[in-house]
């Protein structure tokens, strides 16, 4: 699953209210943040 920053337009590995592969959390700001399927963008993440 993915979730992508809508600030950013960031597509990180990881599902919304917990964390992204890079150890953000998505409980902060939650409305920034909304499950999708596309393809991961995050560098950090792909790794």
């Amino acid at each position: 699953m993915a979730v992508k920053h809508h600030p950013t337009g960031v597509v990180h590995k990881g599902t919304k209210g917990g964390k992204t592969g890079c150890g953000v959390d998505t409980k902060k700001h939650s409305d920034h943040w909304v499950s999708t399927h596309e393809k991961i963008t995050c560098k950090k993440c792909k790794n």
